[in-house]
């Protein structure tokens, strides 16, 4: 009963006591991670990028967002996406489980980023490092060749068909990019989202930031 009456009046002088303090810190940490589970889950999340096959769109040490419901919000453990507002366009930039991945457990998944170079129902042939896409050379604007030589496995590929409900994917960097000419399509369940911004970079040879890329869009 003494600590009863105690605790009464203290509250009743506006003074919060210990436990109450830790009830309340306690409390707003659960909801600040439970908020930044959601927006990290379904809107929008963080990545790095590793490798030069996006070069010169996006080097090694840039930091981007990717927006994550612009192709449907997909129920973590599961295909079913909901409220799909755009489909994947030529020349965007997705993050993806490439098909290598798809049915490895979620912690030995890897993230790709790759530019969509063909979409469902394209008919798609690369001849000589040149895309033709439909029967038609594709105005590819983004795409570097930094190796003169012509290898067929790389710099030929098809004429095939791209299936309904997925992409054929490729890197920037052409020569050097392990894309959808080497382990074929990503199906639309294995798409992550859209990038949007580079958010930081760090250029690790010279110890620096690259102030001039930060916040710049991803295009």
């Amino acid at each position: 009963m003494g600590i009863d009456k105690e605790n009464k009046e203290i509250a009743g002088t506006g003074v919060r006591t210990r436990s109450q303090v830790i009830r309340e810190y306690v409390e707003s940490i659960l909801i600040a991670v439970a908020l930044a589970m959601v927006l990290r889950t379904f809107v929008i999340q963080a990545f790095k990028i590793p490798s030069a096959s996006m070069e010169p769109t996006l080097l090694i040490g840039d930091h981007i967002l990717v927006n994550k419901f612009i192709y449907g919000i997909k129920v973590p453990f599961t295909d079913i996406r909901m409220f799909q507002f755009a489909k994947p366009h030529r020349g965007d930039i997705v993050v993806f489980i490439t098909p290598e991945d798809k049915d490895l457990s979620f912690w030995d998944q890897r993230d790709f980023i790759k530019r969509v170079v063909g979409i469902e129902g394209d008919f798609l042939e690369i001849k000589d490092k040149k895309v033709y896409i439909n029967g038609k050379p594709w105005e590819d604007n983004f795409a570097v060749h930094r190796d003169p030589g012509i290898h067929k496995e790389r710099d030929t590929f098809g004429p095939i068909t791209v299936p309904k409900d997925s992409l054929f994917m490729m890197g920037d960097n052409r020569d050097h990019s392990n894309d959808s000419r080497f382990w074929g399509f990503v199906d639309m369940k294995e798409v992550k989202g859209k990038a949007f911004v580079i958010y930081w970079s760090w250029n690790s040879l010279k110890k620096l930031p690259r102030w001039g890329r930060l916040f710049s869009l991803v295009h």
